[in-house]
């Protein structure tokens, strides 16, 4: 791992981020790009939405200032940081700045089941999920040693799949973790027989050429599946793919993926396929 970033808004939760990148910088020796967007109010813009330069100027070095005490904490000693500051919230950005830097991670903090923000429902996380080809890790709680030793990677396992697949089995070894592959089994229009399912993740696993096993779990649903199959192996860190800017994956149908982001205690890390 050679470069993460983190998005950071000076708030609680942008800080557990900052830490668990923080730590994953320290523990594999790589670069940390910490980018805060500037929200330019309308009150300081003219009727034709144009700012002049002098007041992006005074609010980069606001946000420079606030980035240095910010940025200012014992866990960071030893990281090497470049700050990165945008004049606006285009959440494109944070992809383009990931592609630039070769960046293998994106990783953003977010309030989850506390009742205040949902991390899927219009939120900051949800834009740069989609946008993102790299995947991103959201974490809600403080996690001073972020440590990985059980990985659980759900998926409904059709050839969509493939590169999402390969990626959670780098994050795995990467992380050196234990990857725990999951196919969830649903009574109604999405149930498989036994020997249905494990056609369906044979033939894939055979294309992604990656000696796994995989569990099938029955549920009554998707999400409750990857939720209590996740509390049932103690699992450290949940991986969902996603489509990007068409939304979850079709195998998230509705809101289970949201779901799973919003009501998991346990960190999730997407996949864009």
């Amino acid at each position: 791992m050679k470069s993460i970033i983190v998005p950071v808004d000076f708030s609680e939760q942008s800080e557990k981020a900052l830490k668990v990148a923080a730590n994953l910088a320290k523990e594999h020796d790589a670069e940390l790009l910490v980018l805060h967007m500037l929200e330019l109010s309308p009150a300081i813009m003219s009727e034709s939405g144009y700012v002049s330069q002098e007041q992006v100027v005074h609010l980069i070095r606001i946000g420079e200032k606030r980035f240095a005490k910010f940025l200012d904490k014992p866990y960071m000693k030893g990281v090497a940081v470049t700050p990165v500051i945008k004049h606006y919230k285009v959440f494109s950005e944070v992809n383009e700045l990931a592609q630039n830097h070769n960046a293998d991670l994106i990783v953003m903090g977010s309030h989850g089941t506390d009742g205040l923000k949902e991390i899927f429902i219009g939120s900051n996380t949800e834009r740069v999920v989609r946008t993102s080809d790299v995947p991103v890790l959201v974490i809600k709680d403080d996690n001073d040693k972020f440590k990985v030793e059980r990985f659980v990677f759900a998926c409904d396992f059709k050839d969509e799949n493939i590169e999402a697949l390969k990626k959670a089995a780098e994050i795995a070894k990467l992380f050196k973790s234990k990857l725990y592959l999951v196919y969830v089994n649903t009574p109604g229009d999405e149930f498989l027989s036994t020997e249905d399912a494990y056609s369906r993740i044979t033939k894939l696993l055979n294309i992604a050429t990656l000696g796994l096993e995989v569990e099938i779990y029955n549920d009554y649903s998707v999400e409750k599946g990857i939720l209590n199959y996740s509390e049932s192996v103690a699992a450290d860190l949940i991986g969902i793919p996603t489509h990007g800017r068409r939304g979850l994956s079709h195998f998230f149908m509705g809101s289970i993926g949201e779901d799973i982001a919003n009501h998991s205690q346990i960190p999730v890390i997407t996949f864009k396929i």
